[in-house]
């Protein structure tokens, strides 16, 4: 990975959208909606914000959800990912 985030930013690779819903109806394009949820492939040191030590919660290979609107989306060799402050992440999926 060539993207190193800095401060308390993480970059995260959004998972795949069901094609199929659980009652077997199978999802058009237009249809899907994007997932909510990603794994985590770079996160900054940390740092401080307003005096305050911001410890990073989230370490690479983890599973999150992040808020729906949330970072800014880059292509990297035809890759998508997302950037965004570790506190855009609601949880993390175990």
């Amino acid at each position: 990975m060539k993207i190193r985030p800095l401060g308390d930013r993480v970059v995260i690779k959004r998972l795949e959208a069901e094609e199929k819903t659980k009652s077997g109806i199978v999802l058009t394009g237009t249809a899907k909606e994007r997932p909510q949820e990603a794994e985590v492939v770079a996160v900054g040191p940390g740092g401080y914000v307003d005096g305050k030590e911001i410890k990073m919660e989230v370490t690479v290979g983890d599973k999150v959800l992040f808020s729906k609107y949330a970072g800014t989306e880059v292509k990297m060799d035809g890759e998508e990912y997302t950037i965004l402050k570790q506190d855009d992440i609601l949880a993390i999926v175990e």
